[in-house]
């Protein structure tokens, strides 16, 4: 084992072998949805939820039900369903599911692609430095738009399921806090990389 592998250890060995797991299952996963009723690929069964976050109920009903301790009170959000989903619906719930999961996919298959890279070529280098830079824009503008397509495909479907004045999505977007600061980091250690690798490089001309 290389230096520069037994640098990248063990995060190398554990994304490598994630990533096989992970293609692995949503194959299967999709092979057996073509002949399983009972199993839907990416989570897409036959009924369409959602929650409408918006508004709530509350009363001594749902205290009897489900028994709070004395001075607590018991809320309960709607939940919409539909077990006879239009073509729209259920794109529209595949636009708030599949985000993520890409997202995800992606950021493990580019983060695999980096340490692969670094382990044979080097970790200060230009290479590596460009693959650490697409990761993080990968996942600083790809964690706001996987946020966003959930906010807006949540909406629409909320709108075929609940009659107009009925229901109301609430903030159904949450900002997603973790993926812009991970992405921006990866973005600060690209640059630290580059600029290793300038080091390097000028102090490799000198000798």
């Amino acid at each position: 084992m290389t230096e520069q592998r037994k640098m990248l250890e063990p995060l190398l060995g554990v994304v490598s072998v994630a990533l096989r797991v992970v293609i692995g299952v949503a194959v299967l996963g999709f092979v057996l949805s073509l002949f399983v009723d009972d199993i839907h690929f990416g989570g897409l069964g036959r009924s369409v939820c959602v929650t409408s976050d918006g508004m709530s109920a509350d009363g001594a009903g749902m205290d009897t039900v489900f028994g709070p301790k004395a001075g607590v009170d018991v809320s309960s959000v709607p939940r919409y369903c539909t077990t006879d989903p239009s073509a729209g619906q259920k794109l529209l719930q595949a636009a708030g599911t599949l985000p993520p999961v890409i997202l995800a996919l992606g950021g493990l298959w580019l983060l695999n692609r980096l340490l692969q890279g670094a382990a044979r070529e080097g970790v200060y280098t230009a290479r590596t430095a460009s693959r650490l830079r697409v990761l993080g824009w990968w996942t600083l503008v790809g964690g706001l738009v996987a946020a966003a397509a959930q906010a807006a495909s949540q909406a629409a479907l909320l709108a075929t399921l609940a009659a107009a004045d009925g229901a109301s999505p609430g903030n159904v977007w949450d900002v997603p806090l973790l993926s812009p600061l991970v992405g921006l980091g990866l973005l600060t250690f690209a640059r630290i990389v580059r600029a290793g690798t300038a080091m390097r490089e000028d102090i490799e001309a000198t000798i």
